[in-house]
This record gives structure tokens, sequence and C-alpha cells, in this order.
């Protein structure tokens, strides 16, 4: 398997060289009315589905474990994973968003679309080349009726 690093340190290491570009780089900085309501929304949305996410997980018994997932013991495909195969990696995208917002760097969305790219070729696909594996048609049936992020 390819995984290299875990979901929750490059969300970690995202976060850091956030903090760092909007404070190195203040040429991006930008201000809205309503900034702090939106982030607040942001943080209440990804909570939730990322809380939805787990317990769906828990309640099916299998496990969350992002670095083994050939440990999974079922396909969960309804509630949240009836719109997101990744709602989990989709909360922590949105939690950097709002991270991003909050700062006030326009170029933090750079960073954003770099989780998104780091999660898609070395998390995502390694996990969903195993699930295939164990899982079969039934898991490729799934991938074709719901989309990876959102």
């Amino acid at each position: 398997m390819e995984l290299r690093i875990p979901p929750a340190v490059v969300f970690l290491i995202c976060v850091g060289l956030m903090y760092l570009l909007a404070t190195f780089l203040p040429v991006g900085y930008f201000d809205f009315f309503g900034r702090h309501y939106l982030v607040y929304g942001l943080l209440a949305f990804a909570s939730i589905v990322a809380i939805i996410a787990l317990f769906q997980f828990f309640s099916s018994r299998t496990t969350i474990n992002p670095t083994n997932p050939s440990g999974a013991s079922k396909l969960v495909e309804s509630g949240i994973f009836a719109y997101s195969r990744n709602p989990m990696y989709l909360a922590l995208l949105v939690l950097l968003l709002a991270w991003g917002i909050w700062l006030g760097n326009a170029f933090n969305t750079l960073l954003a679309a770099g989780f998104v790219g780091y999660m898609n070729r070395f998390q995502i696909i390694p996990e969903e080349m195993a699930l295939v594996k164990l899982f079969g048609k039934s898991y490729r049936q799934y991938c074709l009726n719901v989309r990876r992020w959102f």
C-alpha cells in the first residue's frame, strides 16, 4: 500500500503551513462582512459531517483506521456515505477552508487544494484499491453511484 502520512498529520501540516503563509505573505490578505460567521458555519458543518460519519462507522462495527483500509469489515453505503465516499476527509477539507478564511489570506486556498491533491493520490486511491480487493463488485458499484468528495 502506498499510504505515507496519516490524514490527521497531513491536516496538521497544512494547518501549520497556512498559518506560516498568512503570517509571512500578507499580500493575499482579505476581509469581508460576515467572514467570522462563515467560519463558524463551516466549523459547524465540518463537525456535523465528521460526527455522523464516525457514528456510522462505529455503529457498523468497522474500522476507522485510515492506514489500514483492508481491516474494514463492512461497506458503509447509507446515510452520509450515500453522498460522499470520504466524508471524514471532506470534513478535514472544510476545516482547512474555515481556517484559511479565519486567517484571511487568499493564498491559503492553494494549500487546501494541495491537501485535496495529496489525499487523492496518497490516501484515497490506495484505500479504494484495498476496498475493491475486499468488497469487489459492490464497492465498484458504490464508486459509480457516489462521488469521491461531494
